[in-house]
């Protein structure tokens, strides 16, 4: 177990360090930063880097809807949950932290939304909280309902990575003017530390919502795939 909850800490570190670290150091930076288009491939690109890095050892799971999304399909096992969370929400929490420290080298540095998520006037598109809700119920349903697929036995071999990866990019790619995106209760709570105030007081919007949606997709997934057999767990 050790080795999957450092493959999983470390994960989400890089998922947090990579996908926030571009909104807040490369988002506009100064006026030819990488946008929308750059952080959405951003947060893409670093779970489909850790899927090949660490997929073998921990299934990559790295939100801890994903986690209680692939329980509710009967593809990983409820004991393992709450420590993959756990160790979910401390990496995220440390990715933050050393973007904190590279972020506050810059002079004059002020900390902002720091890419923590929203809604209300803290969404980059004012977008209110049933909308946020909606949004991250929806976008975390289909981001479970692709793992389960491009992960199950039948599918082509080798690039589930990829498919996963993709679908986080235009997941990113709709949401970010509607939440900043979360999808992941894990990034959203590793800002949100450091934040603080509105951050924390909107943040129980971005656990609600993910884990509802991923367990929808889970309990869906049981249909549509109903001999599933290929566990989202290292081997």
């Amino acid at each position: 177990m050790a080795p999957k909850l450092a493959a999983e800490f470390l994960g989400t570190l890089w998922l947090v360090l990579g996908g926030c670290g571009s909104a807040v150091l490369a988002g506009a930076f100064p006026e030819y930063g990488i946008g929308l288009l750059g952080i959405s491939f951003a947060f893409g690109l670093t779970v489909l880097t850790m899927a090949y890095a660490i997929g073998h050892i921990s299934g990559c799971h790295l939100n801890p809807a994903v986690t209680l999304g692939l329980v509710a399909g009967g593809r990983f096992p409820m004991a393992h949950a709450l420590p993959y969370i756990f160790v979910q929400v401390l990496g995220a929490i440390a990715g933050a932290g050393i973007l904190y420290v590279i972020a506050t080298g810059k002079p004059g540095f002020e900390l902002g939304g720091f890419a923590a998520n929203g809604f209300g006037d803290h969404s980059l598109g004012k977008y209110s909280m049933n909308a946020g809700l909606v949004c991250e119920i929806v976008m975390t349903f289909f981001f479970v309902l692709i793992i389960m697929g491009a992960t199950h036995g039948r599918a082509p071999a080798g690039f589930a990575p990829i498919a996963i990866g993709l679908g986080l990019t235009l997941i990113h790619l709709i949401s970010i003017p509607v939440t900043q995106t979360s999808v992941n209760p894990a990034r959203s709570t590793g800002p949100a530390v450091f934040v603080g105030g509105w951050a924390l007081q909107q943040l129980w919007l971005f656990w609600v919502a993910p884990i509802i949606g991923a367990v929808i997709a889970g309990v869906a997934s049981r249909t549509l795939w109903p001999n599933a057999t290929t566990p989202v767990e290292g081997k």
